[in-house]
């Protein structure tokens, strides 16, 4: 009832409030693009870094961010340098006037120096921390001098200190200062850029030290607020790095703050852990850090200075929008938003791909289709035939009566006349031979060159069939390229659907499944699903090493197959190589049925090669494929052709194409491939795993056999071998094979290899319904024995034959009942 009050209720609030709100967010995303404008784009907040940089001192004495910041900028932005020195100058001279002069003269020196040195770099990148690192040295050693007349050993020694910080900082800045642009750049950030993002946000907020506000120090507030932002957006691992890092850099800068990195690291360490908790959580982490390390340091006697501090990071903190929270965790590894931001780049990648295949797919199409448009038989083809008439009695005529005299008389007065004996002419000669002689005198009396127009006639009768010939063979060409490029179509389409399917989350399932797994007392380390379509299971398992005791397939695999309701198997397992590893195991949905093969072959008179060849193959489909291959005659050049053709066929199947699309482009193949009379027969069976369901496709073999019980049948089709035509139909044969069914197919090798046989039928059903045995190979064995002992042991063809037994897929092992065995232990 409340939720039937509330969906009433919201439509109403939409009506009232949602302008105004939309109002408010478009004034808010105005605001920031305003502000990313000015702060950004027109580079203002390189003067703000720089001023407060440009104050920023390491050890009450040292300033060695000025130069590497400007350094970096000139690099990167070289346009907003000016802006970047400005702030530069502008904050050193807030401590002293002399600082603000040797800002400038450090820079100076830099500038003249890089810019006259810069025509002999051949990388600019790499020299320039050198750059930075000579001139800071070489500057501030020129300043003492100038100073004091007089050089110690201090002074050099603190003049590298400055240098090699300066070395390093330069660095940092180079790949912070990217960073601080909204450029479009890739989403993630490194490890390492994430901590150059961090010590320089460190940096610039020691350019606040000495900085209060109603007695609130500002560097301990920015600081503690900077924990808690990173500890809230990317957890206890990066919020402690932020707080050692912060605290290390306001320790140098000053000492007696050392406790302060505790402090932080503490607090980012705490905050961390407590993110569940959201804002609150992170910011009670940080205030128990504040309470413990403040009356555990030496600065107890601060300790409300120090909460209220405390406080106003909190403050801050909370007043975060979350929108900016969640921009910054984004661009953070292991984050949730970061996670699912690239989820949605997959995701716009994949549905990219799918586009440009499902294209690729239309594009086939649409060739298939102008290739098919063909012109059928109806009524556009009789105006065909009418204009191929046309034509071919204006050849006769060009050559007979164009320079007749009585050309006008038959073709201007008499036209009709005329064409219908030339028709009928035309026609008997093309059917009989010859003219009746009625016909002849008729012809005799209408035309003066009668016997020379029935020569050319027949001449060009000649021309004409062959025109038709090569027509029909064009048409036939491009209706098998029709086939084909369709084929292809329709397997980029299937391709470009099975990329837009995503994967589904199946967190829940997960779970389920490693809660029964270990309370089952099976320690998993990981599952991960990847479908749970029936029949089409696919799981992946991470498990500790079973030490070879088959713990997938005796437990593993049973537990899964009571949980989802259908038999899994393991489809593979790749077992670790040392006691304590781990064991890498993929379980698929097992087929309803399987097939045992077994072959037997022989080359004629006993030779090592056999024009015969055959392939056994399970197809990623769900089916299986039992070919054989005859090549015409015996020896190498028939077992290449045969091979060849069995290759093929294999690599056409697997990508997806139709069977009878395959078929016929091996045979254009085939047929094109070589003018020489060579040619081979396919006998090909395709085995549907799941409901035992066989098309046999034959294209010039002999019968195959199936054997069920005490009967045997017989499947034959009759088709030409391949590449004899160009374009032939592939007569597809059907059967519902049954578990327990035993599949012999042979070359004709086998079937018309017995002597003294007349009826092959007959005699290879008698010898097959005869044999006691259901094992393939024996079966395969018995057979090629028997035609063998029929020749006297002589072996006058290649002869090849595959038997293949149909039976139900029964795992080794039962399911475990999984619900029974929770009933038991509660």
């Amino acid at each position: 009832m409340e939720k039937a009050e509330r969906n009433l209720v919201e439509p109403l609030g939409e009506v009232h409030f949602n302008k105004p709100k939309l109002e408010l967010s478009k004034g808010f995303i105005k605001f920031q693009l305003r502000v990313e404008t000015f702060f950004l784009k027109k580079g203002y907040l390189l003067l703000l870094i720089g001023f407060l940089l440009g104050r920023a001192l390491i050890l009450s004495k040292l300033m060695p961010f000025s130069l590497p910041f400007f350094a970096a900028v000139y690099f990167i932005r070289r346009d907003k340098a000016p802006l970047a020195l400005i702030g530069l100058i502008a904050g050193a001279a807030t401590i002293s006037i002399s600082n603000a002069v040797s800002t400038f003269g450090i820079t100076f020196i830099f500038l003249f120096v890089f810019r006259v040195a810069k025509k002999w770099l051949h990388n600019e990148l790499r020299a320039l921390p050198f750059f930075v690192f000579f001139t800071l040295l070489g500057g501030k050693l020129l300043e003492d001098f100038i100073l004091t007349k007089t050089l110690t050993i201090y002074d050099g020694m603190m003049a590298g200190v400055e240098a090699s910080l300066g070395f390093i900082l330069t660095l940092i800045f180079i790949q912070s200062i990217p960073l601080l642009s909204i450029s479009k750049r890739r989403q993630s950030l490194k490890t390492e850029e994430i901590v150059c993002l961090i010590i320089m946000l460190a940096s610039v907020m020691t350019g606040t030290i000495g900085w209060s506000l109603y007695d609130l120090s500002i560097e301990h507030v920015m600081s503690r607020y900077l924990v808690l932002l990173f500890a809230f957006v990317a957890g206890a691992t990066v919020g402690s790095t932020v707080g050692v890092v912060t605290g290390l850099i306001f320790s140098l800068a000053n000492v007696s703050s050392f406790y302060h990195m505790s402090l932080l690291a503490f607090a980012g360490l705490l905050g961390g852990l407590l993110k569940e908790g959201r804002k609150i959580g992170v910011a009670a982490g940080l205030l128990i850090a504040t309470l413990l390390i403040g009356m555990y340091g030496e600065e107890n006697s601060h300790l409300l200075k120090t909460v209220l501090e405390t406080a106003a990071a909190i403050f801050l903190f909370i007043l975060t929008p979350q929108a900016l929270l969640t921009k910054i965790a984004k661009h953070i590894p292991g984050t949730p938003e970061y996670a699912a931001e690239q989820q949605q780049y997959m995701r716009k990648m994949r549905d990219v791909t799918a586009q440009r295949v499902a294209q690729f797919s239309n594009v086939f199409q649409a060739l298939s289709k102008s290739f098919s448009s063909y012109d059928d038989p109806s009524e556009g083809q009789k105006g065909e035939e009418g204009r191929e008439l046309d034509y071919f009695l204006s050849n006769v005529t060009g050559k007979t009566c164009q320079n007749c005299f009585k050309k006008d008389h038959c073709w201007t007065r008499n036209f009709d006349t005329t064409y219908d004996y030339m028709k009928e002419i035309m026609n008997e000669l093309d059917h009989f031979g010859e003219t009746s002689p009625r016909l002849s005198r008729d012809w005799e009396k209408h035309c003066t060159r009668s016997k020379k127009v029935r020569e050319t006639i027949q001449q060009e009768l000649t021309f004409f069939h062959a025109n038709q010939k090569l027509k029909k063979q064009v048409q036939e060409s491009r209706k098998l390229v029709a086939d084909q490029l369709r084929g292809v179509s329709e397997v980029m389409g299937d391709f470009a659907k099975e990329i837009q399917r995503e994967r589904e989350n199946h967190h829940k399932q997960e779970e389920q499944i490693l809660e029964a797994l270990q309370d089952f007392g099976i320690h998993i380390e990981q599952v991960e699903i990847y479908s749970l379509e029936q029949r089409n299971v696919d799981i992946d398992m991470t498990i500790p090493y079973c030490r070879g005791h088959g713990e997938c397939e005796k437990l593993i695999a049973p537990m899964l197959s009571d949980i989802l309701g259908e038999t899994i198997v393991v489809k593979s397992e790749e077992c670790s190589t040392y006691p304590n590893g781990f064991c890498h195991v993929t379980f698929r949905s097992a087929k309803a049925f399987t097939v045992e093969t077994g072959v037997a072959h022989a080359a004629k008179g006993g030779g090592f090669l056999s024009g015969d060849s055959y392939s056994t193959m399970e197809l990623g489909c769900g089916k299986f494929a039992i070919a054989i291959s005859d090549g015409m005659g015996n020896g190498e050049r028939a077992h290449i052709e045969s091979k060849e053709t069995l290759q093929l066929l294999q690599k056409i199947l697997q990508s997806g194409i139709e069977e009878k699309v395959a078929i016929k482009s091996v045979n254009s193949i085939l047929s094109l491939r070589t003018t020489d009379e060579i040619f081979s027969t396919l006998d090909l069976a395709m085995i549907d795993l799941q409901n035992a369901g066989a098309e046999f496709l034959k294209i010039g073999s002999s019968p195959s056999f199936i054997r069920r019980g005490n009967k045997v049948f017989k499947v034959e089709a009759s088709n030409l071998p391949m590449g004899i035509l160009q374009e032939f139909e592939v007569d597809v044969v059907s059967e519902q094979l049954k578990a327990g069914d035993v599949l012999i197919m042979m070359s004709d090798g086998i079937f018309e290899g017995a002597k003294h046989v007349e009826n092959f039928d007959l005699w290879m059903k008698r010898k097959i319904s005869e044999l006691k045995t259901d094992d393939p190979q024996d079966v395969a064995d018995l057979i090629m024995e028997e035609v063998i002992r029929s020749r006297s042991g002589y072996i006058e063809d290649d002869m090849t034959v595959v038997v293949a037994r149909i039976k139900h897929n029964t795992p080794k092992w039962t399911s475990i009942p999984v619900q029974n065995f929770r009933k038991k232990a509660n």
